[in-house]
């Protein structure tokens, strides 16, 4: 991206630039590892969202497929017929971009159509390959997420999201899509296997700012957080903040998040940091 505007579908743009930006995670899903069952029905769902939106978040990205390991898959109509509802309410609301948490090209489409100005890829468009499509006709935002499942991974945590993002990027490339269009996200815990590797992970996390994208962090109320803490997935929240500020320290620009308003403070600190130090 050489503009520092992220560009999104049906026209809108978000600055990059300035201050961190938060994306609220909205699962509509029984089985999400903290948040399962707290928001199915859309009316917990849009006070959810609407809760994080005063709360600071620019974003809120909708799943309706949990993607916690061990966690059972849903067909295509249940997941869309989960997610397509809030995003048409969202779209009402009309306060916040809205993301869907989708590698399903059907699903990208629909929730695209139902409003949705982001499509966030768990699969980095190599699940589905025609998810690209979506983007590139939509002119929808897309998040690009590295994963290392069901493939070997190189034994380098840094070589493996250079390896994995590189193929996903020449994938958008082909598709037509344009480089303001895109954010990539390292994956965080998805076959990342322990506490070691996520904490390697974060403390190389600068090195990816060759890949040439803004990058998000998705750290919120992960397992390795517990491993260090010791805390439960839903107390988790100071853990995650702190893990915002060293990435915010390190590159990150966007920080998907349960817990937004302690991580809006925790990363006003950080920007404010991070200006004093281009004003020093």
């Amino acid at each position: 991206m050489t503009t520092g505007r992220w560009q999104l579908a049906h026209g809108a743009r978000l600055d990059l630039c300035g201050k961190a930006v938060i994306v609220g995670i909205l699962n509509v899903t029984p089985d999400s590892f903290s948040d399962g069952g707290l928001f199915v029905a859309p009316e917990q769902a849009v006070a959810q969202a609407r809760r994080m939106v005063e709360e600071g978040a620019a974003v809120i990205d909708v799943g309706g497929e949990s993607t916690r390991p061990g966690a059972s898959p849903v067909t295509a109509e249940e997941e869309q017929a989960r997610v397509l509802p809030i995003i048409e309410a969202l779209t009402r609301f009309g306060k916040a971009l809205i993301s869907v948490d989708t590698y399903r090209e059907d699903t990208a489409r629909l929730a695209v159509a139902a409003g949705a100005h982001i499509v966030n890829d768990v699969w980095g468009l190599q699940r589905e390959p025609g998810i690209a499509r979506v983007a590139a006709e939509t002119g929808a935002g897309l998040i690009i997420m590295h994963t290392g499942r069901d493939r070997q991974k190189l034994p380098d945590v840094i070589d493996d999201q250079f390896f994995f993002l590189r193929k996903s990027l020449e994938i958008a490339r082909r598709s037509g899509i344009a480089d303001d269009q895109i954010v990539l996200d390292p994956g965080f815990g998805f076959a990342k296997e322990t506490a070691e590797e996520n904490l390697d992970l974060m403390a190389r996390f600068s090195e990816l700012g060759a890949l040439g994208f803004p990058l998000m962090a998705g750290t919120s109320r992960k397992r390795f957080i517990g491993a260090v803490t010791g805390r439960d997935a839903s107390a988790r929240g100071a853990g995650t903040a702190a893990t915002s500020v060293i990435l915010r320290l390190k590159g990150a620009q966007l920080f998907r998040v349960h817990d937004v308003a302690i991580n809006v403070d925790a990363l006003a600190l950080a920007d404010a940091m991070l200006a004093r130090e281009t004003t020093a």
